[in-house]
């Protein structure tokens, strides 16, 4: 099955990047006993950012339009209580 080109949006900067290459090198030898190389590393990684990157940047932008809504909804409560409700 061929993989499809990465979006630059879910690129991380290079020490984030690193990062996370070292946490699945851990993990996979915590877990598999096994050592893993670059190439293996950078792999996994593209399977994260073709695969779970997009749904962990649309569930965020979820979670950030519904707070925006709920403080909105604040807003005009506590307008409504300050404002409208003294008469």
């Amino acid at each position: 099955m061929k993989r499809t080109v990465l979006n630059d949006k879910f690129k991380l900067s290079s020490k984030q990047e690193q990062q996370i290459r070292s946490e699945i090198k851990a993990f996979y030898f915590d877990v598999r006993g096994e050592e893993i190389g670059i190439i293996e590393e950078q792999q996994i990684l593209d399977l994260f950012y073709e695969h779970m990157a997009p749904i962990i940047y649309n569930k965020a932008l979820d979670d950030a339009q519904h707070w925006c809504q709920q403080q909105a909804e604040n807003l005009q409560l506590d307008y409504y209580l300050l404002y409208c409700d003294i008469r």
